[in-house]
């Protein structure tokens, strides 16, 4: 199964090296469940061989944290064959996965400060959710 669509989604307030932070993170989780959209090597003239970062484009859009938490809501549960990767805010105070994953079932994503989710999955879907946000510039 292939995503036909990839979106991230960011607070635009965030400093630069948060967004390039969270942004990271989520193409991760992103790319960890959807192995197909990348990992081809390529060579080169010379024979260097690299590995491609995505087949596909993927935006990178802008919310406040209101509207990405709604968006996060509406699009929870994912239809078949899509993916939520959200960033909380909470997130960046722990900084192991074991104490992030004890925490999570504590907390509601609905009473959550969200500052980036990641969505793949089919077209329609992504873009219903995504259609009216604009570009991270």
């Amino acid at each position: 199964m292939s995503a036909d669509r990839l979106a991230i989604i960011l607070d635009p307030t965030l400093p630069p090296g948060l967004l390039a932070n969270t942004s990271a993170v989520i193409g991760v989780g992103l790319g960890a469940l959807w192995p197909t959209l990348a990992a081809t090597a390529l060579t080169d003239a010379q024979g260097r061989s690299i590995h491609n970062s995505a087949n596909r484009a993927l935006p990178i859009l802008q919310a406040t944290p209101d509207a990405m938490r709604a968006l996060l809501l509406k699009a929870l549960p994912p239809p078949e064959g899509a993916s939520v990767v959200a960033f909380p805010q909470f997130a960046r105070a722990i900084h192991g996965f074991d104490d992030y994953q004890a925490l999570f079932p504590e907390k509601d994503l609905a009473n959550e400060v969200i500052e980036g989710v990641g969505l793949a999955g089919p077209e329609k879907w992504v873009r219903s959710l995504t259609g009216s946000l604009k570009l991270l510039r």
